[in-house]
């Protein structure tokens, strides 16, 4: 009926009823139909709920930050069951979560503590790290990787779990029901953001305000194309694009992320299967694909979109990209694990820019945090988005009220970053507002000195943080790796970012890096670069 929320299994049904046979996943040789994980995620439901990992409990009862449902940690490299297991779970009514796998053994036992976990789905040679984790009484299954590595004690075989559940009793999944990423960020520990399933689909997932059967039916007969999702599905954004694509009846194929990124396979995967959408994250994909394809030809005709986000993509990789791919369209996004996608800018050969369109319900919050600015206030606030956000943090009221604070009675997230309005309306995103450098009074958002110093012609990568100054305060600094074969100077840098920024955000420091430490997902460590930044040299003499 018109007006009526959407749990995810809810959807998936919807469309597996119009394309049983379409590829749905895809990696490598690997090839499964809606109808196949259909029927493979209702049995491992069944297994679920026979183990006691599901819940018939109703939950409009609890507060913002509450749970209420029983939880799968996912301890997986990307492959189909990933997928299968975020399904599995939801059908049963409990909840998956994501957990990176690069973790320390003893920070993976953390998250789990604090999580609560119910059950374990993971990869054999990810299995030691699990060691620390007290898994006494919780579920454990695991998905062959062909490592030959011993699985846990007591575990069961994923296609076991599957072959022994019943699909019959299964629960009645509920839009109430929770989706629930886990976010470490730039710094700081890792955070559960808790959405309601009915509003993930809206915000962050490609799906229809209003839907109803008929619609979703419609766009799912349309289909959405192949999309490939690159990323790793241990992170939100991914998940985003694979929910999205299979929202709409699309094919998703998947990236094998258990070595290096490796931007040849990636091209090649993109080749074969005759993509029409690919996600990157940022300059961190944007800069070896751009290399790889100067390198070698592809035929990549069927490719209509490059999607981007996560991280912070160069105007310059992106002009570099489409003069490689001129009939592309790259969108890049901006969004957050506590927002969804809040705002797009595309970019075509020829119509390049730099600038968002906002997305529903995305606004800028007022500098005290008391109302919303309107286009044309050329203040600096806070990003934010209202409606379809996150009800909280898993089990922290405190920072629940600070993220998603009640505004004008509306449920609003306020992830952190700033910006303002230019003059047509559109988001000027300036940055998180934790990363900021008080330089002698002067505030400096270091996105825009690390998108300076990036346009640099001997500059592959680059990150800026601060560091304590007996003169300033603070002093902003750049960690510069220079393009193979190239030189550069740290007076080169300070000299180039000043022509590119005002004079006082040019790095007075810099550390000459033979490679910049990111994060699996493309995201900057900036714990590595402030700890490194101690060593950079003067760049003023």
């Amino acid at each position: 009926m018109p007006g009526a929320e959407w749990s995810i299994p809810a959807v998936l049904d919807v469309v597996t009823g119009v394309a049983p046979d379409r590829d749905m996943l895809v990696r490598g040789p690997a090839r499964r139909t809606y109808a196949e994980v259909q029927d493979r995620t209702r049995r491992l439901a069944g297994f679920l709920q026979a183990r006691g990992v599901s819940t018939t409990a109703r939950l409009d009862g609890l507060d913002r930050w509450e749970c209420g449902q029983p939880k799968v940690a996912l301890v997986l490299a990307n492959c189909p069951e990933y997928v299968e297991a975020m399904i599995g779970a939801y059908r049963a009514r409990a909840v998956p979560f994501n957990v990176n796998h690069h973790y320390q053994p003893h920070e993976l036992a953390a998250l789990l503590r604090q999580i609560g976990t119910d059950a374990v789905v993971y990869h054999p040679r990810l299995g030691p790290l699990l060691a620390g984790a007290d898994l006494d009484g919780r579920l454990r299954i695991h998905v062959d990787d062909g490592s030959g590595t011993e699985p846990l004690p007591g575990s069961v075989p994923f296609e076991d779990a599957i072959a022994a559940g019943s699909v019959a009793g299964l629960p009645e999944p509920s839009p109430d029901d929770r989706y629930l990423v886990c976010t470490g960020g730039t710094t700081g520990k890792p955070k559960g953001v808790l959405w309601r399933q009915a509003d993930v689909y809206i915000g962050a997932m490609s799906g229809v305000e209003d839907a109803t059967e008929e619609r979703i039916a419609a766009i799912a007969g349309r289909g959405a194309g192949v999309w490939f999702a690159s990323p790793p599905l241990m992170h939100a954004a991914a998940q985003w694009t694979v929910f999205s694509s299979l929202h709409m009846g699309g094919t998703v194929v998947l990236h094998d992320d258990t070595a290096t990124f490796d931007p040849a396979a990636i091209l090649a995967a993109a080749e074969r299967e005759r993509v029409t959408l690919l996600t990157i994250v940022g300059d961190a994909y944007g800069r070896p694909l751009v290399e790889e394809l100067r390198r070698h030809r592809y035929d990549l005709s069927a490719l209509r979109v490059l999607a981007t986000g996560g991280a912070f993509t160069s105007a310059e990789v992106k002009h570099e990209l489409l003069e490689l791919l001129p009939h592309v369209t790259i969108n890049d996004g901006y969004g957050a694990s506590e927002t969804g996608g809040m705002a797009f800018g595309a970019s075509r050969k020829g119509d390049e820019t730099r600038r968002f369109d906002l997305a529903a319900g995305a606004r800028i919050l007022s500098d005290d945090r008391t109302h919303f600015l309107e286009p044309g206030d050329d203040s600096v606030g806070w990003t934010a988005r209202s409606g379809r956000v996150p009800i909280g943090y898993l089990d922290d009221q405190a920072a629940t009220e600070r993220t998603f604070p009640i505004i004008d009675g509306q449920r609003v997230a306020v992830p952190g970053d700033r910006a303002r309005y230019d003059a047509d309306g559109r988001m000027t995103v300036l940055g998180r507002d934790s990363m900021v450098v008080n330089t002698g009074g002067e505030k400096v958002f270091v996105e825009e000195v690390e998108q300076a110093i990036c346009r640099h012609p001997d500059v592959a990568d680059a990150l800026v943080v601060g560091r304590p100054s007996e003169r300033f305060g603070q002093e902003v600094v750049a960690l510069v790796q220079a393009r193979p074969g190239a030189t550069v100077t740290p007076a080169d840098i300070r000299a180039f970012a000043a022509t590119q920024a005002a004079r006082f955000k040019a790095p007075r420091a810099v550390l000459l890096c033979q490679h910049i430490r990111r994060h699996p997902s493309g995201k900057a460590d900036y714990t590595w670069a402030r700890a490194a930044a101690l060593d950079a040299v003067d760049a003023t003499g």
